[in-house]
This record gives C-alpha cells, structure tokens and sequence, in this order.
C-alpha cells in the first residue's frame, strides 16, 4: 500500500480512500488508513467515512470526508457550493454523534455476531458444498465465493443463483475481470436467514447434480 500511495505522490495522482468499513476487522487482522502512512500521503489523500455500515444506519444518508490539506480542502467546498450539495440531516448527524460516542458495546456484539456467521459459512461450504471455495476476509461482512470449479460462464453462475438457488447474490464480474467466476454473499444477516440461504444454494446444487 505504501508502493502504492508513493506511485500516486510521485505522478501527482489525488488518493481517494473509501474506509467505510474500517471498523469491521476480524481479529488477527489490523486496518491501516491510507492516511496514516505519512503527513506527505495525508496531505495527498481524501478519506472517505460513515458510520452507516458499522451501526447500520445507512438510511440516514449521513457520511463525511477527512481532508488534511487545507488547499485542497477548499477546493472541495468551492465545488459544494458550485453544486448546491446541502449539508446533511440533523437525524443523521445526531445518529453520527451516538454511534460514535456510545457505540463501543454495539461493534463488540456485531463482531462476535459476524465472526459466528462467518464460521458457520465457511464450516458449511467445506461439509457441503466443498465445490465452492470460500475466500475468508479479513474484515467486512462480504464474503467471496469461488465458483470457478461450477464450470459455468458468469452469466450462467447468476442465473443459476437466482433460478435454481433463489438467492440474490453480486456477480463477481461487477467488480471488474478478475471477478469472472465468484460471487459475493452479504453476511450480516440474523444467523437464520444465513443458514436459509446455504440451505438454497446446497439443496440447488445437489438437485442439478453439481457436486
């Protein structure tokens, strides 16, 4: 990451760092923001936040950018003020307020909770469904799925989640080339729904002889 953000600095490339899901970090693992890797980078950088996927609270439509520099910091307002972009929402912005103020109990809870249904999937791929291979995270509540032993174009993958399986899951070609052959499961659900879901997908497997 450090080569990286060098590689910007040195061709003069504006970083911009969506660290929305900061917070979500399994243990073993530590999150690095891009910004902290140096006063220079921090100068180079905007930071994009919310506290809408650690507490959910996405509906309140509430996020906020970290720009060090002050320059640059001033182009962005003029550009707001260009735009007429408003200022936010007093609802979102007291729900800021809380989350961060008093939300310490809820992120411990919410990552024994995640931990637990990430356990359970990868658990449950590798007794029945080993011919799906899951990518373990390091952080976030998205999880990879590698279908490429399906055999199936990611056209046929998607139709055969959706058709065969019921499940709506991202096709991993929305996030670019080397997606061709995953899918990506949302697993910050109530552990119900999420045995549910694997229950689909393992009973649409073995119904069209996959496995």
């Amino acid at each position: 990451m450090l080569q990286l953000a060098e590689i910007c600095m040195k061709r003069n490339i504006l970083i911009v760092s969506d660290e929305i899901h900061c917070d979500i970090v399994y243990p073993g693992n530590t999150h690095t923001p891009v910004a902290t890797l140096s006063d220079d980078i921090a100068h180079h950088t905007i930071t994009c936040m919310a506290a809408s996927k650690t507490f959910n609270i996405a509906g309140l439509s509430t996020s906020y950018l970290i720009i060090p520099d002050g320059k640059l910091k001033k182009k962005y307002d003029t550009i707001l003020d260009y735009v007429h972009v408003g200022s936010g929402n007093i609802f979102g912005f007291t729900a800021l307020e809380a989350a961060y103020n008093h939300g310490d109990e809820w992120l411990n809870q919410l990552m024994v909770y995640l931990k637990g249904n990430l356990d359970l999937l990868l658990d449950f791929f590798k007794s029945n469904i080993p011919i799906i291979k899951p990518v373990t995270p390091e952080a976030t509540y998205m999880v990879w799925l590698d279908c490429h032993a399906m055999n199936m174009s990611s056209k046929e993958l998607q139709q055969f989640m959706i058709g065969k399986a019921k499940l709506g899951l991202s096709n991993g070609n929305l996030f670019g080339e080397n997606g061709e052959g995953f899918q990506r499961i949302n697993i910050a659900c109530p552990k119900r729904i999420l045995m549910k879901a694997l229950e689909q997908l393992h009973h649409a497997i073995k119904t069209h002889n996959i496995i």
